[in-house]
Order: structure tokens, then sequence, then C-alpha cells
């Protein structure tokens, strides 16, 4: 599983204390040793505590990661323990937690609806928080999805938008990029069954069904029967109706839906040792 640099952990760390802690500070319980324990408070599929221990040892402390992301955890889970000084401690206590709670809220959705979609692959899309791409990525990894795709420069993704400065067929669309980018599928994103069907003739690899109903799902498969396409549901799609898109023949559910998930409970304990 992929984990986040250490100088965007310190990014972090330093969001939330860059100027100190000025409560451990003034009490001066900064020396004294403790412990600190995170547990799942509802069930959860874990993401980023392997981010959340490397913060508290880029804090000072000695961590130890008790569940790995992308592991399914009841109520009641040890997820991570640290031990050091207060005053570090106290450094990392909420950036970690946060962390631990939001991304693990995403993981969570996805991996709900990946269980709905079955055998189909879900893909997330990149409408990810601005600033919170690498987390985002491995959260919806951590539920089971895939890529949409990262960004502009990896996929050609064909939108109504490009296709309005375009002077010609779409089968000579199709042509000129699949000439000048032989080693990637041509995507298009399609607003009805009719133009669906006029890109799935003109060569198209993937067409993604923006907003389609199930219905309009499955009128669409029937409509290119003949053409080797896959459909790609996208607009929408979410854990509750999932299971309906498959059934009604995409092959492929592209949703941003996880990115907008309440986070998870974590229960934090602290423990004063001697």
């Amino acid at each position: 599983m992929t984990t986040i640099s250490d100088f965007q952990l310190r990014c972090l760390l330093d969001d939330d204390a860059g100027g100190g802690d000025l409560t451990t500070d003034a009490l001066g319980i900064g020396g004294l040793t403790g412990r600190i324990e995170f547990f799942a408070r509802q069930p959860m599929t874990v993401c980023c505590t392997e981010e959340a221990a490397r913060m508290f040892e880029l804090a000072g402390a000695q961590a130890e990661r008790l569940c790995a992301s992308g592991a399914s955890a009841p109520a009641g889970t040890p997820l991570l323990r640290a031990t050091g000084d207060a005053a570090s401690l106290h450094r990392a206590w909420k950036a970690t937690q946060v962390l631990v709670e939001w991304a693990s809220g995403i993981a969570t959705a996805t991996s709900a609806i990946v269980a709905a979609a079955g055998e189909t692959p879900v893909a997330c899309t990149r409408k990810n928080a601005p600033g919170t791409k690498a987390l985002s990525i491995k959260a919806v990894r951590a539920g089971g999805a895939i890529v949409h795709r990262l960004g502009l420069s990896e996929t050609l993704l064909v939108f109504a938008e490009h296709r309005m400065f375009l002077d010609e067929t779409p089968g000579q669309t199709t042509v000129r990029l699949k000439r000048r980018q032989p080693e990637k599928k041509v995507v298009v994103e399609v607003g009805s069954v009719a133009e669906a069907r006029l890109w799935a003739e003109a060569g198209a690899d993937v067409l993604q069904l923006e907003k389609f109903s199930p219905e309009q799902i499955a009128e669409s498969r029937a409509a290119m029967a003949d053409f080797r396409v896959v459909l790609a549901a996208a607009g929408g799609v979410n854990a509750g109706n999932a299971a309906a898109y498959v059934q009604a023949g995409a092959d492929l559910l592209v949703t941003s839906a996880p990115y907008s998930a309440p986070p998870r409970d974590v229960q934090v304990t602290f423990s004063r040792l001697p």
C-alpha cells in the first residue's frame, strides 16, 4: 500500500502545531512519559494508520501500527499505539486522529460501493478535495477501488467541451487520436444513447455514460451489442444504486461519491507511564 512522504506528513503536523503546543508548554508536562492508543469506535475500512504512526515518529515518539490500511475493522479494533513524552504525543494526537478518521471514511464508503458492484470494477475520479490527492487515492485503493484517472496527463478522455472545438467527424477524431497516441484507449463521454451509438460506430474504446439511469445503461448495452466497447456508468453512482447499474450492463462504475463520505470515528485513549 502506498505511503505518503515525510515532507507531506511534516506539513500536516506543522499545520496543527506550527507555532508549538501552547497548552502543553504552559502546563510544563511535556517531559513526562505516556502512551496513546487509537481504536475503531465503529466498523470501518481502515486507512492511513501507516502515516499516523510515522507522524508520531516524526514528532519524537515510538509508534506501532496495529491495523493496516485496507483492513476491515469491527468496532473496538486497536489501530495503533505510540509511546513517548507528552509533548510528542500531544503534538501528533489530533492531526493523526483526524487523518485516520477522514481517510477511513473515504475507504469505508468506497468498500461499500465495491461490495455492491460485485465483480464489476469501481473506479474513483480525481474529484478529491484540493491538496489531498495522494491521501485520497490511497483511501479509495484501500477500499478496493481502482483510479479512474490521476490527472490530465495519463489518459485520453474526450468531453463535449473538447468536441465543440473540432471540425471533423467522430470517426476522424478517433483515427487521429489512435494514430497520435497508439498506446492509449480512446475514452469518450456521452450524454445520450444516440450519442453513445455514434461514438461506438466511430471506434471509441470506452464510452463514459454521464448521468445515465440504469434503464439508459441497459438501452445502451443493447444498442452496442455489435461493438467491442466498454460501457462506464458515471455520475451519481453510489452504494445504493451500484448493483442496479451492474445488472443493467455497465462494465465499469465511475464514482466520486466516496470523497464526500463522513469520517469514521476513532477513539483515542491516553495513559501516563512511570
